[in-house]
């Protein structure tokens, strides 16, 4: 599970932040755009998904990708002054919500994980066997 909070979209010039802050509103700004570049290909159905424009579609590519159940909040102000991010995040919930896909999936095995599977019950199986002739062992005596 994936939970990822953005702290919205930084509007820098408004904000007057400096500094680290300054560097993490452009880092979360980025990750915005490039999780939107994400939707509108998913929302187009492109054979592209530009996934590794950012670690966060990085991160989030399985979630995204229709193999997992997905849910966004977005967060708007009541404040008339911020009416403009206001209008900019409905308008990116909007294109979230246009993205179909598809019914999650049970997440297949992969042939290693199969395997050590395999392992784990061939060694449970040798450890049980192994108690057995202790036990009888010990009975004998």
């Amino acid at each position: 599970m994936h939970l990822v909070d953005l702290a919205g979209s930084e509007r820098v010039n408004k904000s007057e932040v400096t500094g680290d802050r300054l560097i993490e509103a452009k880092h979360i700004n980025k990750s915005l755009s490039a999780l939107g570049d994400v939707i509108a290909s998913l929302a187009h159905k492109n054979p592209h998904v530009p996934y590794r424009n950012s670690k966060l579609t990085q991160l989030l590519q399985d979630s995204l990708g229709g193999q997992a159940k997905t849910l966004m909040f977005v967060h708007i102000s009541p404040e008339p002054d911020a009416v403009g991010e206001t209008i900019s995040t409905l308008k990116f919930a909007e294109r979230v919500a246009t993205v179909e896909l598809g019914a999650a999936q049970v997440n297949k095995d992969s042939t290693d994980v199969k395997e050590l599977k395999e392992q784990i019950s061939s060694l449970k199986a040798a450890s049980s066997q192994k108690r057995e002739r202790t036990r009888t062992q010990k009975k004998r005596k």
